[in-house]
């Protein structure tokens, strides 16, 4: 089965959630691998090139510099939307939500980026090697005060950040368990960067201090032993809550909107069959993250719910952008990408707190909803004039025979296609300019509203260049409001 014979719907919905959105010009590169080969495509990354980083730091010089975090932002935002790896950067964010580390605490650049690097390049490995790098970070250690967690002084915080939010969940666990992993953590600390002045922040690393690390017996989810840090993720890994709340945190991210994080250990996953799936999947392959994703992108219960997540900022901006084709270029536009994230609630870099965001229909208030749509549209439309001051004024008109020529070239790109396949209807207006936004499925309230809108304008016509002028026009605005609606907001 090649994807000629696919549903391309389903391919959007593939790249949605284990990326950051498709093109059709895209989807038509795929157009001799299966479905199957294409998710495995996107879980081995290391197949497609990497973006240059020496191109990045020409065109953005501030990359040279430790301090600039804002830099680091957009940056990462560049590489989510151009990247060859969908994957790898989609696995990525989804670390840093679970792994909530906030910039804004250590005020040390060096140590954040370093930590998404780690994410980027261990992500899809297994439980073990992901926790075990986490539990070595410096911006880690910092953030959750490990690097004061003593010999004969416990600090807790890391031990019970690392059972509570990190792997198993509330209500998998005793006082005594966080107590004996904290103890297990001693000595595990970093070494100091160099002052800040007069030159700013350097690289920093983890660093064990064998004559601070408690080495006395311990006893931990029933075992016991002289353990270290690395017995007690050994033992945290092949539990089988660890399981339960890491697949839960996978389907949450990938396939369907779940009840906030505190909430789990009294509400039931509205999907337990195909939790129950992942965690098989966990426990049989020594929790390995790719073994996961696979089970589940090629699942019935993944290829059918579409459209059953609120998208993430991060997700509803590298979507709009990929679409209206303007960002391909590392240019002075994409710290103000980072901004209107941040504006939408999801500073990367800078989580509110070490639950990571909240998401689902938290993204969503009054607020945030009008930055959303707002955003939407005027990525759309771009610099492109409107039509009705094109036709009320003579000298204008007479320059330009076409509103494409300012649009993003991503729209310009649609509207071209339509006019190419000389769509005259308005059935099959909207169904083209649904498939050309991703193949958005709207319902049929809103499909009537849509049509009923369409047929009440000028009729669809490229013949003269008035009529074409307003059909382009037309057009234009229908896109606005199909990225307006629910269903493309939800994705």
């Amino acid at each position: 089965m090649v994807t000629t014979n696919i549903d391309k719907s389903l391919i959007s919905h593939l790249f949605r959630r284990a990326g950051f959105g498709i093109t059709e010009s895209e989807i038509n590169l795929l157009s001799e691998k299966s479905y199957e080969n294409i998710v495995e495509n996107l879980l081995n990354p290391e197949q497609f090139p990497e973006i240059q980083e020496d191109l990045l730091r020409r065109y953005r010089m501030e990359l040279n510099f430790p301090d600039t975090h804002d830099g680091w932002q957009s940056h990462w935002i560049y590489k989510m939307i151009n990247t060859k790896r969908p994957l790898e950067e989609k696995i990525t964010l989804f670390w840093h939500h679970i792994f909530a580390t906030s910039i804004g605490k250590s005020e040390h650049t060096p140590s954040s980026v370093e930590q998404i690097r780690t994410f980027r390049k261990n992500g899809l490995s297994n439980m073990k090697k992901i926790l075990l790098d986490l539990a070595k970070d410096p911006a880690m250690l910092f953030w959750l005060d490990n690097c004061e967690n003593h010999n004969g002084e416990p600090n807790e915080n890391w031990g019970r950040e690392l059972l509570e939010l990190f792997s198993m969940g509330v209500g998998n666990y005793t006082e005594d368990d966080i107590k004996n992993a904290s103890r297990a953590f001693t000595g595990w600390t970093f070494v100091q960067p160099l002052p800040l002045d007069p030159y700013a922040r350097y690289d920093s690393e983890f660093l064990y201090i064998d004559e601070d690390h408690d080495h006395s017996e311990k006893t931990f989810l029933g075992q016991t032993g002289n353990f270290n840090g690395e017995d007690i993720i050994d033992i945290i890994v092949k539990q089988p809550a660890t399981a339960k709340f890491i697949s839960r945190h996978l389907y949450n991210f990938f396939v369907a909107d779940e009840p906030q994080v505190p909430a789990w250990d009294i509400v039931p996953p509205q999907d337990q069959e195909a939790i129950d799936g992942m965690v098989k999947v966990y426990l049989d392959s020594d929790g390995d993250i790719k073994e996961i994703l696979r089970f589940m992108f090629t699942s019935n219960f993944f290829k059918e719910a579409k459209f059953k997540r609120v998208k993430s900022p991060v997700e509803l901006v590298t979507g709009i952008i990929k679409i209206n084709g303007q960002h391909k270029f590392p240019g002075v536009e994409f710290p103000s990408l980072s901004a209107s994230i941040a504006g939408m609630g999801q500073m990367v870099m800078v989580p509110p707190t070490v639950e990571g965001w909240h998401t689902g229909k938290e993204w969503i208030d009054g607020g945030t909803l009008n930055e959303r749509v707002n955003f939407a549209v005027d990525n759309i439309r771009g610099k492109a004039q409107s039509v009705s001051s094109i036709l009320g004024n003579n000298d204008a008109y007479d320059k330009l025979d076409t509103l494409t020529v300012d649009l993003p070239e991503g729209i310009k790109e649609i509207v071209g296609k339509i006019k190419e396949e000389k769509i005259s209807d308005s059935e099959n207006l909207l169904n083209r300019c649904l498939e050309l936004l991703g193949y958005i499925e709207i319902n049929d309230s809103t499909r009537k509203e849509f049509i009923s809108e369409i047929d009440n304008k000028e009729p669809i016509s490229f013949s003269s260049k008035e009529e074409s002028l307003t059909t382009e026009e037309n057009i234009i605005t229908l896109l606005q409001a199909i990225v307006s609606t629910i269903e493309f907001q939800f994705g």
